[in-house]
């Protein structure tokens, strides 16, 4: 069981958007999750529309008439999803503890003795580095930092690592973390100016990945669901699945669901690369910017992303991606360490809604 908190001591950074949608996106994909909402303003807990008389205090709490064990309290959001949900009161708990010995550890005495089937729990913590992240990084073997492209994000990153380095120091326990790059704005210059030194500086904890701009995520907090039962086709959806993808692949063993499914998923794949293959012509695309430190293709046909599939190689000066693509009219632009700009060798062009200048290539049938 992987045992993972999502913690930042910077609030709005899209530590609870990720949280539950990352949840919502590894149970599609047959692993059985559990949600540990830890921060007090319970916004994961209502995000999910969620009603409990019982919360994740009353099984941390000593104090506490209504004590309950943790399986008590759960609640189930979806298949394969479950919350342990969170209420203003567990705001008290920081005093409550104040005086015990091993306050650090009360989450990961409850979780080392919580006998259930679960292949993740994730926990979301509240926006301080108070005694509840401590617990969670506690009970953690590993943590997703939140970031966003801004530079005061990027001083609490620096404090949060010195939390971890602390706790490894002080209590011997060691956890692995990776930044994840969220709320990125591809529109802005500025936000890839802070993601050059987030990769310069935490280069191989960073996830490829990394979430958009996406109005489409506040707006199923607002309906109170996640966001694949809110809009599984927009850009929120694809950023939180890649992600879930993303971290599967770091499982140290194979999953049994992926063991049962992998036969009859290659072969699928098999059928339906028959089938796409002769329809896609190949496409070449270039620019020459020997200056550049990175340029990405951004186009309709890749819905305008930038990540690591988008990113143009680099040989002489000349940056160059080949695709293959169903015939049809394209849009696209090329991206230049931030800068959006046309191509200057292609003639053909259409005005956007941004009033800027789209290239335009047409793909023939063959």
């Amino acid at each position: 069981m992987r045992i993972i908190a999502i913690c930042n001591q910077k609030g709005g950074c899209g530590k609870t958007t990720t949280s539950v949608n990352l949840a919502a996106c590894l149970a599609t994909n047959n692993r059985r999750v559990l949600m540990i909402d830890l921060d007090p303003q319970a916004h994961g807990t209502l995000g999910l529309n969620i009603k409990s008389d019982l919360s994740i205090y009353n099984v941390l709490s000593k104090l506490t008439n209504q004590k309950a064990r943790l399986n008590e309290i759960i609640k189930n959001v979806g298949p394969n999803f479950d919350i342990a949900p969170s209420s203003i009161v567990l705001s008290t708990l920081e005093q409550e503890l104040a005086g015990e010995i091993s306050r650090e550890s009360r989450l990961w005495e409850i979780l080392n003795s919580f006998e259930a089937n679960y292949d993740y729990i994730l926990i979301d913590c509240p926006p301080n580095l108070g005694i509840l992240t401590i617990n969670a990084i506690r009970a953690a073997n590993e943590i997703i930092i939140p970031v966003e492209a801004s530079r005061f994000s990027l001083e609490g990153l620096g404090q949060l690592v010195e939390i971890i380095n602390l706790i490894k120091d002080r209590l011997n326990h060691s956890v692995s973390y990776r930044v994840l790059v969220t709320n990125f704005d591809s529109r802005l210059q500025h936000s890839f100016t802070i993601l050059n030194r987030i990769r310069a500086d935490f280069k191989e904890r960073l996830f490829s990945n990394m979430v958009h701009v996406n109005v489409k995520l506040k707006e199923a907090q607002s309906e109170g669901t996640h966001i694949l039962n809110y809009d599984k086709y927009c850009r929120g959806t694809k950023d939180y699945f890649s992600l879930s993808r993303e971290i599967i692949t770091l499982e140290k063993t194979p999953h049994p669901a992926e063991k049962e499914e992998a036969p009859v998923l290659e072969e699928r794949m098999k059928e339906a690369l028959k089938e796409r293959l002769p329809k896609l012509n190949e496409v070449s695309f270039s620019i020459f910017a020997p200056d550049a430190r990175e340029v990405h293709l951004a186009a309709d046909f890749n819905d305008w992303k930038l990540d690591n599939v988008t990113r143009m190689e680099h040989t002489d000066g000349k940056w160059t991606k080949r695709l293959r693509l169903k015939p049809g009219r394209y849009h696209y632009r090329f991206v230049i360490d931030g800068n959006w700009r046309e191509d200057p060798d292609n003639p053909h062009k259409e005005v956007n809604p941004f009033g800027q200048m789209d290239s335009l290539i047409e793909v023939e049938k063959k």
